[in-house]
Parts: C-alpha cells; sequence; structure tokens
C-alpha cells in the first residue's frame, strides 16, 4: 500500500474531512469538473476578494470531498509530478475558516515588495514544511490536522501537531524559506512556460515550428540569469521580445557594456525597444 493509500485511511478511520487544495494553472478541465460536480458549496476560490482578484480566473481552489473516488480527483492522483497542488484533512468542514487561513497567507513582503505566495504549489508547502520547527507548522497549516503531498518523487505527509485558528504572525517563519537553486529554476521555468502559453500562444506555435521550444526558453531564462534580469517584469520583456525577433534571439546591441550594471543595462535596452517601436508598449 502506497503512502497516499495508507494516509486516505487514516484520515477515513478518524473521521476526518478531506481537502484539496488545487493549482487551476495547468489542471482548468479538473477544476472545472469538480466545481460542476461538487456544486458551490464544496469550494472557494482562494483569490476571490483578495488583493489577487484580478487573477480569480486562474486561481487555486479549496475543495472539500466527500469522496476521492471524483473522475477528475483520480486523474490528478495518478499524475502527481504534474504538481497540481496537495491534500489535506481536518477536523472542521468550516471551508469558509479554511480559505481566511490560506487567504491571510497569501501575500508575503511588505509595499512595494509584496509578492504572492504560491503555498497551493506542493514544492512551495513541502520546502516550508521541511524547514519550519515542528512547533512551527501549526500557524503554518491552520485547521489543518494533516497534509499529503508529492515531493521528491514521493508521497509526503506531515502532521499538524496543534490544530487551530491563528493570526498571521508579524514575521512568518515560513517566509524565511531558502529556495535551492535548481528548485528555482524549475519553478521559474514552469511559471514563465504558463504564462507564454497564456499570454502569447501564437507566437510559442510558431516558435516551435522552428526549434525546441523547452530548449528555447531555457536558454532565455539562463540568458536573464547571466545578465542579472532576474526581476519578473525584466525576464517578461526579454521573452515577449526574444519571440519577436526574426531568428528568436535578442539584437547583438542588447549585450551588456563594460562597467553597466544590471539595472543600466536593462533601461538602456528597454528604452531602444520602446524608441523602435514608435514608444509603443512592450
Amino acid at each position: 500500500m502506497s503512502p497516499l493509500e495508507q494516509w486516505l485511511q487514516e484520515q477515513t478511520r478518524q473521521g476526518r474531512h478531506l481537502y484539496l487544495v488545487l493549482d487551476s494553472d495547468g489542471q482548468l478541465d479538473e477544476r472545472n469538473g469538480l466545481v460542476s460536480e461538487l456544486g458551490a458549496d464544496h469550494y472557494r476560490n482562494l483569490y476571490r476578494g483578495t488583493p489577487a482578484d484580478s487573477l480569480a480566473n486562474v486561481a487555486p481552489y479549496l475543495f472539500r470531498l466527500d469522496t476521492v473516488e471524483h473522475p477528475a480527483l483520480q486523474t490528478l492522483l495518478k499524475s502527481p509530478d504534474r504538481h497540481w497542488g496537495w491534500l489535506a484533512s481536518a477536523a472542521s468542514a468550516d471551508l469558509d475558516g479554511l480559505t481566511a487561513h490560506w487567504q491571510n497567507r497569501l501575500v508575503t513582503g511588505e509595499r512595494p515588495n509584496q509578492a504572492l505566495y504560491r503555498f497551493h504549489d506542493n514544492r512551495v508547502l513541502g520546502r516550508a514544511l521541511a524547514y519550519l520547527q515542528p512547533e512551527q507548522r501549526a500557524e503554518y497549516l491552520g485547521l489543518m490536522t494533516s497534509v499529503c503531498y508529492w515531493q521528491a518523487e514521493q508521497w509526503t505527509v506531515t502532521d499538524n501537531p496543534d490544530p487551530g485558528i491563528y493570526p498571521l504572525p508579524t514575521d512568518p517563519a515560513w517566509s524565511h524559506t531558502p529556495t535551492p537553486e535548481a528548485t528555482f529554476k524549475g519553478i521559474q521555468f514552469d511559471n514563465m512556460h504558463r504564462y507564454l502559453i497564456r499570454e502569447h500562444i501564437d507566437k510559442l506555435f510558431d516558435l516551435a515550428e522552428q526549434q525546441d521550444m523547452e530548449a528555447w526558453l531555457g536558454g532565455q531564462l539562463d540568458l536573464a540569469c547571466t545578465w542579472g534580469w532576474q526581476e519578473p517584469d525584466r525576464i517578461h520583456f526579454l521573452l515577449t521580445q526574444s519571440l519577436q525577433a526574426a531568428d528568436y534571439t535578442p539584437q547583438k546591441n542588447w549585450l551588456p557594456r563594460p562597467n553597466e550594471t544590471p539595472a543600466m543595462h536593462f533601461d538602456r535596452v528597454y528604452q531602444q525597444a520602446l524608441y523602435w517601436q514608435g514608444d509603443a508598449p512592450v
């Protein structure tokens, strides 16, 4: 019996409610199938009514499951390497209370350096739980009693030592979780891949007819790293401009100049692009 099967049996034996935290991006068919089958009282959009409300159409969802036999859920469980999210259990059936807990943990940092915290990504969850001290897990997991997630090519289970309602700490311990370079690059690749499919699918199809799309994207991200362009807006700029180039590569005069900092380099190239596009948005 797999760790997942053992975990599911144990949650049933304990009389706990089962939950699914699902990343909509990449799993729209499964999300829509569960939404249609379960009904509105069994799910919540975790971005709705938050600072990320404008992204609600691709938001993660929290589902309360009466059974694991839903066809859409079975599809997910058979493909954990898609990193679609994670499973949880709780003594509470309070879907709104569980939703409020995670929505309170959605934004990290202080203005103007705030960012969305991808708690719905099983890799983010797994790294945080491995980093936190056991007594810190309760503030992170809240009312959830136990979580089961795909980590390092296997199903992993972590229990909450003291389930309950916890306010958001002033300086959450999980916000200091280190991200391994290889993991960071993998997440960055997945995010940029999804961004291009969502926003530039036609250009991406054209590129794929001429070269390997994944190799191209990996090369572009390596170039951004070499240039010190790690901010999302700079990476988006590099990708969209390269997609518009005849050979899908930046122009030679985009190369950094001696003694040019990454910020100076980006500003020069950005202004140059604006000029050649007649001050059109890029």
